[in-house]
Order: structure tokens, then C-alpha cells, then sequence
């Protein structure tokens, strides 16, 4: 990443160099004392909100508790609110001195939050409330619906002068003065694909967030980034970015999440003529539809198959009019390398596992380290 030196911090578990992209994993405490000061452009943090207390609450219809780990868990008032004042200072001290920063949180945490910003001197500018379209229901009938959580949004101090795109906020707004009430639906379906976070944040609220408060090329910092959100929202508006996470099961899936985004690569197989059989009549069957070999494709009565990939191969499809009684006739299993720098193929291969074909790419002459991602794709041709 150009804005921060590659020998201040630890090896990322990610890195994009292409697009400035990089996620660590550890304590964000211990990663942000090694950020040099005043190089972060945009903070957004998504802390924990200690409300893992044995309680239950409603998802889908069913009841489930709201225990998300101990990450979770309370510490006590005091240490909660130690805890917040830590990493809102770290946060400080790496902003840029017209940088910003946004915390959200419940009722649990939010206002701890706010206290510790008071006391390190930050300069709040909005309290927006993110309203949920159809809430879950209170099971215990004893609350309001839970149906909001409070963002914050605060400047490095009282001399920052803050970056806040108005015009552009009143133009997504049709023309009117956006106010502090936000209205966002929860993570969509294509946002879970890959797995959930119990916390998940969805893209439209951070890319609103980045829209207002920064520039393209700004660098923006998750020190809680979960399943990437940030990150992801990030390199969708030609952002920077940098998140850093401690577990190792929600790091994989904001991997797997920013990956499908980063790569798409499109893979032509083409047709494969078989001399079979001489056929009982001189008609040419190279281009036919009754031709004694099928590429398996989405396209009907083509023989050519076109893949889409996103890290891998999204789907496959087979003709549900196809004969049960097939018989394969060719498999193959070929694994494309695909550049870190050059987003393009660099090296292709068949093999049998992928530990073979990442031995024929050394062989090669390449390094692990100039591959990015490696697409695996599997092709079964089948007599009709």
C-alpha cells in the first residue's frame, strides 16, 4: 500500500497491491500502534457491543440467542469503556489531521463511545440513526422494537475541517437536504453468499459513508473489519483500504467475499471434434446438434462453453432433456494462475490436485508470490 511503509507492519493476510487493499490479522490495538501517525484519510468501526449475555431475540421465525462469542461478551462497564477509549485513541492518532471517523453501535455501546470521543477530544459532527425496515420482533413483549442503531460521526478534533461531499449527499437525497435518519435495508441475500457475520454490515451503508465524507484515492481503516464490508465497499468506489481482524474465521470470509469481487476472468473452452464411428449418411455433424459429442454448457445446442468466473466457477448447468444413459468420454482438470500485478492469466495448467499444478507453476520458473488467485475448472465431456 504507497501510503504506509511495508516494513512498519506485520504481513498482511491480504494484500492488493493493484488496488491498495490489505487486511491483517491480529489485535487491532497492536496493529494501529504500528501505522504511521496522521496516513488514514477515513475511520469506520463496527467495535463489539458486549450484548452477548445469554439473552435471546428472533431470526427467520425462530428463537436464537444473541451469544455472537466472547469477543462479545461484556467486561464490566469500566473495562468495556476502557476498551473503547484504546482503540478511539489509536484511531486518533492515525487520522489525518482533516480525517474522520464513524462508530456505530446499540444502546449496549454507543454511548460509551461518545463519552470517550468527548474526553480524547474529537469533534462530533452527526449521531445518525440507521433505521431497519422490518425489525425482528421483541419476543418478551416488554421492550419497543429494537429497530435502529446509532452511528457516529466525528472529526479527529475541533481544528479538523472535514471533508463532506454536500451536494452529492442532496442528489442521492432527489434533491433535498439529506437528513440523520437513514433508512437501509439489512445485508441482502448476494451479501451473505459466502457466509454471515453475526454483525454484518451492508454495502449500501458503507458506501454511503464513503461517499459523503471522502475522495477517491483516500485511504480508509477498519480496525474491526469482520467480514470485510468495509473493505469490500472500499474498492467498489476506487477507495484504499485497510482492516485488520482477529478471528481467522471471519477473516476467511471476508476473503472469500472480496475475492469474487476482485476477480473475473473470462475462460473460453472451445469445441472438441471426435472421429468416431463412421456415421451411416455423409452428412457433416461437426456443427450439429445431434453430434455424438456434448459439451455440457447453459447454452442450449452450443458446443462451445463459456465460463464467468469469480475465484471460481460459479455454476454448472446440465440439459435436463439429456439421456441418463451417457457415457463420459473426457475429464479434464485445468488450473489457471492469475497475476497479483497483470490481472490476466499468467500461467495455465492441467493437473490432478492443486499442490501438482502449484508445483508445475514453480517449475515454470514463477514464484508463489506473483499469483494472486488460482481458478480451478473441472470439464466432463459425455457421449449422448
Amino acid at each position: 500500500m504507497s501510503k504506509l511503509s511495508p516494513n512498519s507492519l506485520p504481513a498482511p493476510a491480504f494484500d492488493d497491491p493493484k488496488h491498495h487493499l490489505r487486511i491483517y490479522q491480529g489485535d487491532c490495538l497492536e496493529i494501529l500502534a504500528q501505522i504511521p501517525e496522521s496516513s488514514v484519510d477515513l475511520v469506520f468501526a463496527d467495535p463489539p457491543y458486549f450484548l452477548s449475555n445469554g439473552g435471546i431475540t428472533c431470526h427467520a421465525g425462530r428463537m436464537v440467542s444473541v451469544n455472537k462469542g466472547d469477543w462479545d461478551k461484556s467486561r464490566g462497564p469500566g473495562a468495556n469503556h476502557e476498551f473503547n477509549r484504546a482503540w478511539l485513541a489509536a484511531c486518533q492518532r492515525v487520522l489525518k489531521p482533516n480525517g474522520s471517523l464513524w462508530v456505530s453501535g446499540t444502546a449496549h455501546v454507543i454511548h460509551s463511545v461518545g463519552f470517550a470521543m468527548q474526553q480524547l477530544g474529537f469533534k462530533l459532527l452527526n449521531d445518525i440513526s440507521w433505521v431497519k425496515p422490518n425489525p425482528p420482533p421483541n419476543l418478551s413483549c416488554r421492550y419497543f422494537t429494537h429497530s435502529t442503531e446509532t452511528i457516529i460521526w466525528a472529526a479527529k478534533n475541533s481544528k479538523s475541517r472535514h471533508t463532506f461531499h454536500y451536494k452529492l449527499m442532496k442528489e442521492i437525497n432527489r434533491g433535498k437536504q439529506m437528513k440523520s435518519v437513514w433508512e437501509i435495508r439489512p445485508p441482502e441475500p448476494w451479501e451473505k453468499k459466502f457466509g454471515k457475520h453475526p454483525t454484518q454490515k451492508p454495502v449500501a451503508l458503507l458506501e454511503r459513508i464513503l461517499l459523503a465524507s471522502s475522495n477517491e484515492g483516500d485511504l480508509v481503516l477498519d480496525p474491526f473489519s469482520g467480514s470485510g464490508t468495509t473493505v469490500l465497499a472500499a474498492f467498489r468506489l476506487d477507495r484504499h483500504a485497510l482492516g485488520c481482524e482477529l478471528s481467522a474465521e471471519f477473516l476467511r470470509l471476508s476473503l472469500r467475499r472480496i475475492c469474487s469481487n476482485l476477480v473475473q476472468v473470462d475462460l473460453s473452452l472451445t469445441c472438441v471434434e471426435f472421429s468416431l464411428d463412421p456415421f451411416p449418411d455423409p452428412m457433416d455433424r461437426s456443427s450439429s446438434a445431434h453430434s455424438p459429442a456434448v459439451i455440457l454448457s447453459e447454452a442450449k445446442n452450443l458446443s462451445v462453453l463459456c465460463v464467468s468466473a469469480q475465484t471460481a466457477i460459479r455454476e454448472g448447468r446440465t440439459f435436463s432433456r439429456m439421456s441418463p444413459q451417457l457415457q463420459l468420454v473426457q475429464q479434464e482438470r485445468r488450473f489457471y494462475f492469475i497475476g497479483r500485478s497483470d490481472r490476466r492469466v499468467i500461467f495455465t495448467v492441467l493437473a490432478e490436485s492443486l499442490d501438482e499444478a502449484r508445483q508445475k507453476f514453480r517449475a515454470s520458473g514463477r514464484s508463489d508470490s506473483d499469483a494472486l488467485f488460482i481458478i480451478k475448472t473441472e470439464t466432463e465431456i459425455y457421449l449422448a
